[in-house]
């Protein structure tokens, strides 16, 4: 068994801190997004990421694959979209097990809608207190230690 490299006194504090900063500010997105638009964060993510697709379409495979989510969970949210009608699901033309999701025009105005209170708070909670400089150095940190995460 191999031995824990246990977190120094100052790890700790920039670990708890982290950890702090990602939870709080993540809840507040989302308590945002479900009092403005009543639609929780990572469903507002999907929306995104289905308005910035070519025909606001991307097989549901992919699209978990990119949101980091399971296939199970993608499929809840996705049947969700659809009971409120921000989403259509679209069977695969080349594999009958495949579907797209297609956002529809409802979820696009939803998004559009919802869009201009979200980056309100993201400057809040984000962007406001930080330099340009930190921002760079932030931008340099999270995408190093994301690429760590995703080996």
């Amino acid at each position: 068994m191999a031995t824990a490299r246990w977190l120094t006194e100052d790890e700790q504090q920039t670990w708890r801190a982290f950890v702090r900063m990602t939870h709080t500010v993540m809840g507040s997105l989302d308590r945002q997004l479900q009092r403005d638009a009543g639609l929780p964060h990572g469903y507002y993510v999907l929306l995104v990421k289905l308005s910035e697709a070519p025909d606001r379409s991307i097989r549901m495979t992919e699209l978990a694959e990119t949101l980091s989510w399971s296939q199970s969970r993608m499929s809840h949210a996705v049947d969700r979209l659809v009971k409120d009608g921000h989403v259509v699901r679209m069977p695969c033309p080349t594999d009958r097990r495949g579907s797209f999701a297609i956002l529809t025009d409802a979820g696009f105005d939803t998004l559009q809608r919802a869009a201009p209170g979200h980056v309100d708070e993201v400057r809040r909670t984000m962007f406001d207190n930080l330099t340009p400089t930190e921002q760079r150095q932030l931008r340099r940190i999270a995408e190093r230690i994301a690429g760590a995460a995703e080996r």
